[in-house]
């Protein structure tokens, strides 16, 4: 079975369609007879797409830190529940069960996960497709601020093409589904190409 690893908050947010769209997700992924695996929390959007896709006879993998089990922040319903010693352990877990990548809205963790498996993508460690569920227009700013990173010649545009965008869950699935991600030939300049 393939999975899809989601990113997203640990929080539902100021905006009820984050949840809204988080439980769509999940229900999404099922309906599609793909697995889900997510960071394991209970609560927040993390919970939303769990719940989403369990409900819909969906196969969830949560992977939590040990720190957060102490908090008691697990979901204790899922089909699958690995605890880890690090954050470390967590996201090494979650790429290497995944099939695809999928980022809904959230704070600080939800883009060092996204910006490590996108930087893994660049530089060759994975060619697992990588999206983003741009739930009213969230992802904007940042989608604006890569634009940014590749007009000053940090990122090459090649890179900027591996992340898919699209507002509902069922697109952004199809997307991810169906369309073969880029492969990065050269992301750094040798030293006498400077």
């Amino acid at each position: 079975m393939k999975h899809v690893c989601v990113f997203c908050g640990s929080t539902p947010g100021n905006n009820g369609l984050y949840v809204d769209t988080a439980r769509q997700m999940g229900e999404a992924i099922a309906r599609q007879g793909l697995g889900l695996v997510y960071g394991g929390g209970h609560v927040g959007l993390m919970g939303a797409v769990a719940e989403g896709a369990l409900q819909a006879g969906g196969h969830v993998i949560g992977i939590i830190p040990q720190a957060l089990v102490k908090k008691e922040l697990e979901h204790h319903g899922l089909s699958e529940l690995h605890i880890v010693g690090s954050m470390h352990e967590r996201k090494a877990m979650m790429a290497e069960k995944a099939s695809m990548f999928v980022a809904l809205p959230g704070g600080f963790g939800t883009l060092d996960e996204l910006f490590e498996i996108i930087t893994w993508a660049q530089l060759g460690f994975h060619s697992k497709p990588i999206g983003l569920l741009n739930t009213a227009g969230y992802f904007n700013p940042l989608l604006k601020f890569i634009e940014h990173i590749v007009d000053e010649g940090f990122v090459n545009s090649a890179v900027r093409a591996i992340i898919n965008v699209a507002d509902d869950a069922e697109s952004l699935l199809h997307i991810l589904m169906t369309t073969e991600p880029p492969q990065i030939e050269k992301w750094l300049k040798k030293a006498d190409e400077l």
